[in-house]
């Protein structure tokens, strides 16, 4: 199976940004640890990070015959951002929201998802942990 993993705003800076909150490991840290945790099965996973919400936007619509799950970590866009919700909706490919710090005990804008409701699961707070979550997750609702 196929799997996109989209990354959106400043998550290029992991590893350098907050790593109390975030973590040290950088995204590829997280890329290089997802990808070999369990490849028994020859699943594809395809990194994508960006901090233009167009080019998240594109890059959800380029899962429609590309991706059979996608795990998107919008990084502030989970807040307001109603155009990436509405294209997760309408690929129709089962999505996981997963974000490496608790955003419900943080600052009180950031405790609202605009994004969760147009996924099948959210996963917060274990730092690279919760994008494991997500594949699990995905992995179960696809077989």
């Amino acid at each position: 199976m196929n799997f996109f993993i989209i990354n959106g705003p400043n998550l290029n800076l992991l590893g350098v940004r907050n790593p109390k909150l975030y973590g040290n490991d950088t995204l590829l840290d997280i890329e290089k640890w997802l990808n070999a945790h369990d490849n028994t099965e020859g699943h594809s996973f395809l990194w994508f990070q960006s901090n233009h919400e167009g080019e998240i936007i594109d890059h959800i619509h380029k899962a429609i015959d590309n991706a059979d799950g996608i795990i998107i970590n919008p990084g502030a866009f989970t807040h307001y951002s109603y155009a990436i919700r509405d294209a997760i909706t309408s690929v129709n490919i089962p999505t996981v929201e997963v974000h490496l710090s608790d955003i419900y005990s943080r600052e009180d804008f950031r405790k609202k998802s605009v994004i969760k409701d147009a996924c099948i699961a959210q996963y917060f707070g274990l730092k690279k942990l919760s994008y494991l979550e997500g594949f699990k997750k995905l992995l179960t609702a696809l077989r």
